[in-house]
């Protein structure tokens, strides 16, 4: 099966969502360099944290939540949730007002500590760290994440990473399905041949169109699956 090119991938994403505008209507924003410098390293641990409990959760019940987790969890300030002794973070996991999940809780003050030490292997902030971070290697972003974070393989880290404005491609079942598709990927799709694979495509497909690799992702996966006008998505939109 040949390649599509962007303008045969935009057409029929229009086609299946309703033209240009609606198209247009749902595609993410990106956040530019000078936000994602100057936001804050609680704010990236913050959405780490949300991410993890939202896996294999009902988002909603977390959201609702988040309230008492900024509460209980000193708005994720970073150098005072590493001095937070053992015993105090089994208490703040039994807490009833958030989601007690135990393992889950323990990541805040691992990533915390992720966190600490690359500010201070870098002599930069968090924020810097991740706005310094290649545009066309974003697979290097997730795979460090991965190694020097807690909890943040898969989906996680990327699905965060999209939220706070990051410019990234999900690997979405849509979007792995069409990867798959015009065997593009033809292993695991965590491996590191693949996560190359989709990285090189969608580069191609960012030099061709000038757009984002978020806008591009969403665009891949509205052509794609069960996702036409009508119908309720077989996933969640990339």
């Amino acid at each position: 099966m040949s390649l599509p090119d962007y303008e045969t991938l935009y057409e029929r994403a229009c086609e299946r969502k309703g033209g240009a505008a609606a198209v247009e209507a749902l595609l993410p924003q990106v956040a530019d360099r000078k936000h994602l410098r100057v936001l804050g390293s609680d704010r990236y641990l913050a959405e780490f944290t949300r991410k993890i409990f939202q896996s294999g959760f009902v988002w909603r019940v977390v959201d609702k939540k988040w309230k008492d987790f900024e509460e209980v969890f000193w708005n994720f300030d970073i150098q005072r949730l590493l001095m937070m002794p053992d015993d105090m973070l089994d208490r703040k996991a039994a807490n009833p007002a958030i989601i007690r999940n135990h393992s889950k809780v323990l990541t805040i003050r691992e990533n915390a500590a992720m966190i600490a030490e690359t500010e201070r292997k870098g002599n930069v902030t968090f924020g810097d760290f991740i706005a310094n971070w290649p545009e066309d290697d974003v697979i290097g972003l997730w795979l460090y994440l991965k190694k020097e974070g807690s909890r943040l393989g898969g989906n996680t880290g990327p699905y965060a990473l999209r939220t706070l404005g990051v410019d990234t491609f999900l690997l979405t079942a849509d979007v792995e399905g069409f990867l798959r598709l015009h065997d593009i990927v033809d292993s695991g799709i965590t491996s590191l041949r693949a996560l190359r694979a989709a990285q090189s495509f969608f580069n191609d497909l960012r030099q061709q169109s000038g757009r984002s690799l978020s806008e591009l992702s969403r665009i891949v996966s509205f052509g794609y699956g069960r996702n036409r006008v009508g119908l309720a998505p077989a996933t969640d939109a990339p």
